[in-house]
């Protein structure tokens, strides 16, 4: 094949973020925006990238000694096949990066279902979940796993690490919110965070993890009954959690407070913290607007998206 093209999703964790690093479940779905990629030919013998953000553009060989990560993230991914090709990609990211919203992940997955289709390589979603994490660990150290899965399944999902992933039946479609706070979250930062603050304090904070994991397991049941103001409900309480791990910031509040105060059911922080997205839950489309405008008067980059429709 000459030309090939694949996609991945971005993702949100409807609940249990952090949590899930640590062995609990997350509740996550994914996105209608995520990354799409080209594969073709490469000009010379060598395997070449273009990575096409809004405002940037990064150019990059395969290499694991490369100076920047998407060029090592390349080589690691290049290096789970046999002896490929020499092959030039493109792929352009539809999501704000470091936003907590799983853009290199879906980065990750669009390249390998391009890669696949180029090379004639049969490969399910859950396949290509296991063969991204290569990606995902020069960008994350330690992921968990539920980015890459949830940009390869899509869907709305429960994930806990090491165990089969359980997809979780839609009753009502989520009408959500994203809001950019427009300050970069680093997940690897934020992950040793959480981890040092387990060290010092393993008993509080594993209680903390158990409760968010109990409001995992109430989440999911919501879900399916299509009880939006219960998830809504849950969605507030993982977000104060998720305040006491010290994860949330001030522009993050802001931004919750006014998707509430704009009619929100629930409203968090999604992905690593310390920046990056919020979302909040509309109750249908004309709320949606109405928590979109009240994050846009804010300044913050804001989008409607529906999982389950």
């Amino acid at each position: 094949m000459s030309t090939a093209h694949g996609a991945g999703c971005g993702k949100v964790i409807l609940l249990g973020e952090h949590s899930v690093v640590h062995g609990r479940p997350a509740l996550a779905a994914g996105l209608s925006r995520g990354a799409r990629a080209e594969v073709t030919a490469s000009p010379d013998a060598r395997s070449h990238a273009r990575f096409v953000f809004d405002t940037a553009e990064v150019v990059v060989q395969a290499a694991d000694d490369s100076d920047h990560p998407l060029g090592r993230a390349f080589a690691a991914l290049l290096g789970t096949y046999s002896a490929p090709p020499p092959v030039h990609l493109t792929v352009r990211l539809e999501l704000p990066a470091g936003a907590g919203l799983g853009a290199s992940a879906a980065m990750g997955v669009s390249a390998s279902s391009a890669l696949d289709a180029y090379l004639g390589i049969p490969r399910t979603p859950l396949e290509r979940a296991t063969q991204t994490l290569a990606w995902e660990r020069v960008f994350h150290g330690n992921p968990s796993g539920v980015d890459n899965t949830m940009a390869a399944v899509g869907g709305v999902a429960l994930f806990t690490r090491g165990e089969p992933l359980e997809p979780v039946r839609v009753r009502k479609p989520l009408t959500l919110v994203i809001g950019h706070s427009g300050e970069a979250s680093e997940t690897k930062l934020m992950v040793g965070l959480v981890a040092q603050q387990l060290e010092r304090e393993p008993k509080r904070i594993g209680e903390l993890f158990d409760a968010i994991a109990a409001l995992v397991r109430n989440g999911r049941l919501a879900v399916e009954a299509g009880d939006l103001r219960a998830l809504g409900q849950l969605m507030d309480m993982n977000h104060g959690l998720l305040s006491a791990l010290m994860l949330s910031t001030p522009r993050l509040e802001d931004l919750c407070h006014a998707a509430r105060e704009a009619g929100a059911l629930g409203a968090k922080v999604t992905g690593a913290g310390g920046g990056g997205c919020m979302f909040a839950l509309a109750a249908d489309t004309g709320a949606a607007h109405t928590i979109l405008a009240a994050l846009q008067s804010l300044g913050a980059e804001s989008f409607i998206t529906e999982v389950g429709a």
